[in-house]
């Protein structure tokens, strides 16, 4: 499966413009234009199990500086703020890694 099967092309190319500065990335504003909020438990883990690169079934802090880049590949990388950030903010049980559910849990909250 793709992103685009579960997300519009617009709506990915829309919230990657919101983006493109340095230490300009909010996750909650991203998940919302890209339409991500609106999808199902079962769409949001989908695009989860795109975003774990290594198919883990977790995304450890390298996969996460890549983020933008899985929903396009000339997207810029995270800076070291905005990744830390974003794994404080979805890493709820401390391990360092982000899991399916934390995930899911983090685009609809």
């Amino acid at each position: 499966m793709t992103l685009t099967e579960i997300l519009s092309a617009s709506d990915i190319a829309a919230a990657l413009r919101e983006c493109q500065a340095p230490d300009s990335f909010n996750y909650k504003k991203f998940f919302q234009t890209c339409g991500l909020t609106k999808k199902t438990a079962t769409q949001v883990k989908e695009v989860f199990r795109i975003v774990d690169n290594d198919q883990s079934g977790f995304v450890e802090v390298e996969e996460l500086k890549f983020f933008l880049q899985r929903f396009d590949s000339s997207a810029r990388v995270l800076t070291t703020t905005e990744t830390r950030d974003f794994m404080a903010a979805a890493d709820h049980d401390g391990d360092g890694k982000i899991g399916a559910d934390e995930f899911q849990e983090m685009v609809h909250s």
